[in-house]
């Protein structure tokens, strides 16, 4: 139908294709370039070739453009047939069945090209695309030839050997064996060594390998590498294991030592012997010592070597697995060189006018070798005197002029050297003068027997000669670096020095040191201290710079007793000085005269220190010119107080007290009782404290007061150690504009008048209780004559009698609960004359004319 609208009929018939067979593989010729086509078309071929992999992705194009239409066949190798794999007519891409054989083809949008996904070796062949472009005007057609080569990547090769373990020496054959790969593929084999390094064996474009005469160096890890186009893939190591020895042992001597017989060790070191032969499998080692098996192992060691141990040792190593032996002997000598190292020593001569040196090694074998070095080389052998030594190699004596000669840090080397040992070792002396000068010291024996007199003078090479002179002939002989000079105790001459004499060799006069012994003296840093009682005062004494020691310096109190350490005392001492404290200081007790006293061989001194205690000054008076209550809740007072003849101070705070007075529960007060009766009754008022510490304060108030309580205030100013006078008592006053007083008098005033108003109502009742005989048993009852009160307190009775006052409840003033009653006496109240009443007391009935007498009596108190 197309080609009938096209009249392009023969474009659709396929083009003849040449097929011909090059080393078993298909190959395409071109089809002819020629076509019958239409006065104004055109057929235009194009060839390609395109490689692809197994299971991956290829795109074949088809032209620069879109097409109008076009067809995508296929032309299997070795056959003619040209199949449809996919076409567009214009109506979009139509996929074909044969397709799914090829892979996963999908066109890729805006274009003709087609793209083959998981590509399967089916797919290798010819795809010719035919593509058909302005077929409403000037239709042009287009073949496009694709070559389409698929090649197989190379799977992971397996590498094999004839022989894993083969003899050194023989033939071994290593083959890759691969199951999938497209040619050409190249071999390579690799070694990898025991450091981890890979290096190519061989390599070639065929897969077996033949080595001959394998050699030990071929032990190692192998794998073998294939590689063509596509990829390239790497086998799994194989060991290859060569069998070989064993070569002549080599033995290694720890320590190394050589000597022209062979090998040398020292006596008493531990010497090991080693022995290894290249060997595979490891060889088996047996130890001979002048041809008597001793020992099994590649290893003996000898602990402790012996001179009896000298000889021949010889090892032999067996290769089981090959069973070949080999053996290698060596001649061990023992020596032994001198104990230590060369002892070098260095002396005056010639009555300290020369120098005497000495090098001395004994022992050994063979006999060490000693000599002389340093500078000696450039005295000049006029001024050496060989050593009169038998043996020059032990002991060697070399006698040399100081004059002029040897200067200070000369240095002198002996070098010592014996068989046995790798190298030769030294000592050394050298001549040097005391860093520092004659050092003279005097001190006594405990037993205070002896005056000691030392002279050193430490540190110089040859020692030094020292010796003493003193007036009077007190004198000691000299001696080597230090001399003492023993004196009795009490004859050492006061202020005469006693000299001391240094003589060196490298010196042409002597040095002197002196020591003059005199009194020892007594320093203070005050000889007069004063302080106030209860402070903590040091006295010090000090002990003016002197040679001659002295005995421990001694406190003696004002008493004159010797002063321990206690809670009263404290001593800090040492050689030179020693503190005394006095705590806790009494103006009574520790005021006086204080001595330090200390001797020594020649004298005695003592000091004489003053110690002032003084009292605290007696604090200032102090009176309380404000006491008053702050609130109308009276439970907080302010107080305001003024300090007399202030002086600057001298007082460190104040006592603010108060007080209360209470008295039993169930006492009532009288208003004339005086205050030691109150006292009697209730004991002395207690005071409670509070401490003020700031001296500078002059108001202060206190709280959590009881409001119904009468309290009393009072200051005393402290110091340090004294309490003042205190000020006068005084009780708080109301606060101003205070309405307590006139409510409190109010209520006293109604409870008086309705009071009177009460009894007038009684007596009228009592008197005309005939008259009104209802009204006066609804009152006072039938048997009124025995209606009492029931006085539980005699002592109630008397103070609360016909007399009227104040009932008065005693208790606690923090509670409040101490509260004061007005009481007025009647004709209600008990007599006076008896506690219980009786009926005879009863007044009799009917009596109209029975006298009344109302008592009332009020105390009201206020500031």
């Amino acid at each position: 139908m197309v080609a009938q609208l096209l009249g392009l009929a023969f474009l659709f018939l396929p083009p003849s294709l040449v097929t011909f067979m090059t080393h078993g593989k298909s190959v395409y010729a071109l089809p002819p370039q020629t076509a019958q086509i239409s006065t104004n078309g055109e057929v235009v071929y194009q060839n390609t070739s395109v490689y692809g992999v197994v299971n991956k992705a290829v795109i074949l194009a088809c032209g620069p453009t879109l097409p109008d239409m076009y067809i995508w066949s296929f032309t299997k190798p070795g056959t003619e047939a040209i199949k449809a794999v996919v076409y567009d007519l214009g109506e979009g891409p139509k996929v074909q069945r044969l397709a799914e054989t090829l892979g996963q083809l999908a066109v890729i949008s805006n274009s003709a090209a087609v793209s083959l996904d998981n590509l399967q070796l089916d797919a290798q062949g010819l795809f010719t695309c035919q593509a058909f472009y302005d077929i409403k005007g000037e239709p042009k057609a287009y073949y496009y030839y694709v070559r389409l080569i698929v090649q197989v990547p190379i799977s992971k090769p397996t590498l094999l050997m004839s022989n894993l373990s083969p003899v050194e020496g023989s033939t071994l054959s290593i083959t890759c064996i691969l199951e999938n790969g497209t040619g050409p593929i190249q071999y390579m084999w690799q070694q990898i060594t025991s450091n981890g390094t890979i290096t190519t064996f061989a390599q070639g474009n065929k897969n077996m390998l033949n080595v001959t005469n394998v050699r030990r160096n071929h032990t190692g890890f192998y794998q073998c590498v294939a590689t063509n186009p596509v990829n390239s893939e790497t086998s799994n190591q194989s060991w290859l294991n060569i069998i070989f020895g064993p070569d002549t042992p080599q033995i290694d001597v720890t320590p190394y030592t050589m000597t022209e017989r062979g090998y040398s060790a020292l006596e008493r070191d531990t010497v090991s012997l080693l022995c290894q032969a290249q060997s595979n499998p490891a060889s088996q080692y047996v130890w001979f010592y002048n041809n008597s098996q001793v020992s099994a192992g590649p290893q003996f060691t000898i602990i402790k070597i012996l001179r009896m141990h000298t000889g021949d040792y010889a090892c032999l190593a067996h290769n089981t697995y090959l069973d070949t032996r080999a053996k290698k002997t060596i001649s061990l000598t023992v020596y032994y060189p001198p104990d230590g190292s060369p002892s070098c020593s260095m002396e005056a001569a010639r009555n300290y006018t020369a120098l005497s040196l000495h090098c001395s090694w004994p022992g050994g074998f063979p006999s060490p070798s000693l000599q002389w070095t340093g500078y000696l080389n450039f005295v000049g052998k006029d001024h050496v005197d060989a050593g009169q030594h038998a043996n020059p190699q032990i002991n060697t004596t070399i006698l040399q002029q100081s004059e002029g000669l040897v200067s200070n840090n000369s240095l002198f080397t002996c070098i010592g050297s014996h068989l046995a040992l790798k190298q030769s070792t030294t000592c050394s002396t050298h001549t040097y003068i005391p860093p520092t000068e004659p050092e003279c010291l005097a001190y006594e024996t405990n037993n205070k027997q002896y005056l000691i007199l030392s002279c050193a003078w430490e540190g110089g090479v040859p020692k030094a000669l020292v010796w003493w002179e003193g007036p009077g002939d007190q004198g000691k002989s000299g001696e080597e670096s230090s001399s003492i000079l023993i004196l009795h105790y009490g004859t050492a001459h006061s202020g005469k020095p006693y000299t001391c004499h240094a003589k060196h060799s490298l010196l042409a006069k002597s040095k002197t040191c002196n020591v003059t012994l005199e009194v020892p003296v007594l320093l203070s840093q005050r000889r007069v201290v004063s302080v106030y009682e209860g402070s903590d005062v040091q006295l010090t004494c000090n002990l003016r710079a002197n040679r001659l020691p002295v005995k421990n310096i001694t406190w003696f109190n004002n008493q004159g007793e010797d002063i321990r350490e206690t809670s009263k005392y404290m001593l800090l001492r040492t050689s030179d000085w020693a503190n005394l404290t006095v705590r806790d200081t009494e103006e009574s007790k520790d005021s006086g005269e204080y001595r330090c006293s200390t001797s020594n061989a020649v004298g005695e001194a003592e000091l004489n220190v003053t110690l002032i205690v003084k009292r605290h000054p007696m604090p200032p008076n102090v009176t309380l010119i404000k006491v008053m209550y702050n609130s109308l809740q009276r439970n907080e007072v302010e107080l305001e107080w003024q300090v007399h003849n202030d002086k600057g101070g001298g007082w460190t705070g104040f006592f603010l007290e108060h007080t209360w007075i209470s008295e039993r529960p169930g006492r009532r007060g009288r208003s004339n009782d005086s205050k030691m009766e109150i006292e009697e009754r209730i004991g002395p008022p207690v005071w409670y404290t509070t401490n003020i510490q700031d001296p500078d304060a002059r108001i202060h108030t206190i709280g959590k007061l009881t409001p119904t309580a009468n309290y009393k205030f009072r200051i005393t100013p402290v110091n340090h150690r004294t309490i003042g006078y205190p000020s006068e008592a005084k009780t708080p006053a109301e606060p101003r504009n205070n309405m307590y007083p006139a409510v409190v008098g109010a209520a006293i005033g109604g409870m008086l008048f309705a009071a009177i108003i009460t009894v007038l109502l009684l007596v009228y009742i009592v008197r005309n209780r005939n008259n009104n005989p209802r009204l006066h048993d609804m009152l006072f009852g039938s048997q009124h004559s025995q209606s009492r009160e029931n006085i539980n307190f005699p002592e109630d009775e008397v103070v609360g009698g016909a007399e009227g006052g104040t009932e008065e409840i005693v208790g606690s003033p923090t509670t409040g609960s101490s509260i004061a009653l007005p009481r007025a006496a009647s004709a209600l109240t008990t007599s006076p004359l008896s506690a219980t009443p009786t009926a005879s007391q009863s007044p009799a009935p009917g009596d109209d004319n029975e006298p009344v007498s109302v008592t009332i009596t009020v105390k009201a108190t206020g500031s």
